[in-house]
Parts: structure tokens; sequence; C-alpha cells
């Protein structure tokens, strides 16, 4: 018997999120060994060194359940931004938030605003949660808050933005954010989703924390995936208006963060020396990059992240070619960018090694 007609039609059409292989499944698939991976924005040097030394020590306690409410994390992520321990929200990542605050707010019908060219599962929660993702084009490859202001009508109830924004590494300003801010209704959430804000150098980078205000519904993501380097333990964390974190806490399952994610995450808080090291190395790596890609007269999008978009004129081609060479990128053309592949600023070899990988699969 066909399960069809049990399937809402809003699920029944969700596109699944599309996993890169594991790599030891590409070397086995294509006969190559010691491949690169640039294709997931993680970070090269590894996980904080202080979270590593802290997990070993944790495993003797791996028979008891996590701390369900994250006490420890909260109280110290609340010292460290300045905020109240009821103002975090902890979660198997930060993905697991933006599924919270979908099935928290939305009802059927309801609509939630994004850029068109944004990380696919602002749509995907929203689409499985009976919710209408309204989508609004990029202005050159960046968030076009004017046009989401625009966009936003008395069904809505969230607006998601990127900033830096995943797949283009762009962000907006501080004046084009606060311009927003005003014109966003107090009945309608603000998701500003700053998983890559570590990384960002610019000045006018509106920190989204620094506009936490009574009676605004803004609440901000934030990531341990990426500069501190523990994605393989999927922890992130969400900040917002104590009234929003008690709601999003209602449908958030019982001990959603492992024990191991919530010691790891503690370390690495601390471990200033391997962030700085994480930044220095994105910093010299997107320079190469720069200098390289130019040289290369290829196209790209300068970005604020990990992460470089790249021109490429066939994305799926040249990721195949690369591929065969035992480097490993993202192509893009689920994004709406076929012409383009994604990759990751790597350590300096692996850099070295994806130009001169890129120049064959080119020539």
């Amino acid at each position: 018997m066909s399960l069809a007609h049990l399937i809402p039609p809003w699920m029944a059409s969700l596109v699944p999120y599309q996993p890169g292989k594991p790599v030891e499944e590409v070397e086995r698939e294509y006969g190559i060994r010691d491949s690169v991976k640039l294709a997931s924005n993680e970070n090269p040097l590894g996980p904080s060194p202080r979270a590593v030394e802290a997990l070993g020590a944790a495993l003797v306690g791996l028979h008891r359940y996590p701390d369900g409410g994250g006490f420890y994390l909260k109280r110290k992520l609340a010292e460290k931004l300045g905020v109240a321990p009821d103002e975090i929200a902890l979660g198997n990542g930060s993905n697991e938030i933006l599924e919270l605050v979908a099935r928290t707010f939305l009802r059927p019908g309801d609509d939630a605003v994004m850029s068109e060219q944004a990380f696919v599962v602002y749509a995907s929660v929203v689409q499985a949660a009976a919710g209408i993702p309204r989508v609004v084009p990029l202005s050159d490859f960046t968030h076009d808050l004017d046009a989401i202001g625009a966009a936003i009508r008395r069904s809505t109830r969230l607006v998601f933005l990127g900033n830096p924004n995943n797949p283009t590494g762009t962000i907006y300003r501080r004046a084009a954010f606060e311009k927003l801010l005003d014109r966003v209704p107090r009945d309608v959430v603000i998701v500003a989703d700053d998983a890559y804000a570590e990384y960002v150098e610019d000045p006018d980078y509106p920190k989204t924390l620094d506009y936490r205000a009574p009676g605004r519904l803004l609440v901000t993501l934030r990531t341990f995936s990426k500069i501190y380097g523990l994605a393989g333990l999927r922890i992130g964390y969400g900040v917002g208006p104590a009234e929003l974190i008690a709601a999003l806490e209602r449908v958030r399952q019982p001990f959603n963060v492992n024990s191991l994610a919530q010691i790891a995450a503690l370390a690495a808080l601390d471990d200033d020396a391997h962030v700085e090291r994480s930044r220095r190395t994105n910093r010299e790596g997107m320079r190469f990059l720069d200098r390289e890609l130019a040289r290369l007269g290829l196209s790209y999008v300068p970005s604020q992240a990990n992460f470089v978009l790249v021109r490429v004129g066939d994305g799926t081609g040249a990721y195949e070619k690369l591929l065969r060479q035992g480097v490993i990128v993202r192509p893009m053309g689920g994004y709406g960018f076929p012409e383009h592949v994604r990759v990751t600023v790597g350590t300096p070899g692996e850099n070295e090694r994806f130009v001169a990988a890129l120049g064959k699969a080119l020539a």
C-alpha cells in the first residue's frame, strides 16, 4: 500500500537536503588517496585542542544522560556574551534552532521572508511547518534588505537573514540593517543567522547581539561548527528575548544536545588562541585565493566568511574534474548558481592544491 495519501502535500513536495559523500567513499569511487575536502566550510585546523582534551576526560561518563538544560554551557555563554542564561537556547547545531523557530511561530499558511539564494534550510524548515517561503532575489550576490522589508505582509511571521550569507559569503552592513529593523513589524520574528560572524573583519558589520531591545523579536544564531571546529559534535545556540526562548523550549526535545558536545563547547569557549589561529589562517588563505583566482582570470564573489563562490563556467563539470584530482568542492547548481563552485578556505597546502587542480580542470 502506498503511503502517499498519508503525507501532507507541503511535506511531499519537500526536497531533501543533499549532503556530500563521505571522503572515504569519494576516494574509493574515484580511486584516489589523500583527498582534500574543501566542500563544507569546516575549520581546516581541526577542533579546539582544549575541546579535544576535555572530551578525553569525559568519555567515562557516557552512561549518564546529558545535562538536559545545558546549565553550565548557558552560564558560560551568558558571561561571554553579556546576556542572561534564560535568553539562550541550545541546539543540535544552529540548524535545530532554525527548526524550533519555524515550529514555534508558524501556523499553516503563514509565510517567512528570506533571500532566494541563501541557506537552503531556511525554506525547508518553513515548508515542513506548513508555512510558505517568500523568497527575495539577491542584489549583487547580497541580501537586498530594502526588498526584504517590502516583502513583509500581514501573514509574515518570520524573516531569515544570513550574515555572512551562505553560499555567497557577502554581508549587509549596519545602516541597511538598522533601516530594516525600523521597518519590521513588532510581531515578526527576525532570525539573524550569524554562523560565520567570527570570520568577519569589516568594521561596518552589524553585530546583531548589539541590537537586542525591549519589544524587539530578534534571535541571533551562532554555532560551534565553524571557527571552533566542532562540526562533528553538532552544537549551536540562539540568543533572544527570554519570552521567545521560553517558547522554543516548549517544543525542544529533551537531551537534544549530547554530553560531549556540551563539554567540548565549554572548553572551546576558553580557547582564544585556537580562534585567533583560525582567523589568521582564514585571512591569509583568502588573500592567497584572491590573488590566484585573479591570476587564473576567474571571477569570484569577495567573501567575509571562510569560503568563496567561484565562477568556473560549468560548475558540475569543474566539480567532477576536481574530484578526479582528489579535491572536493561543492557545486552550486542547487543554489541557483550552475556556473559556480563554492570552495572552503583551507590550510596553505590545501589552498595551493586546489588552485593547481583548478588550473588543470579549466585548461
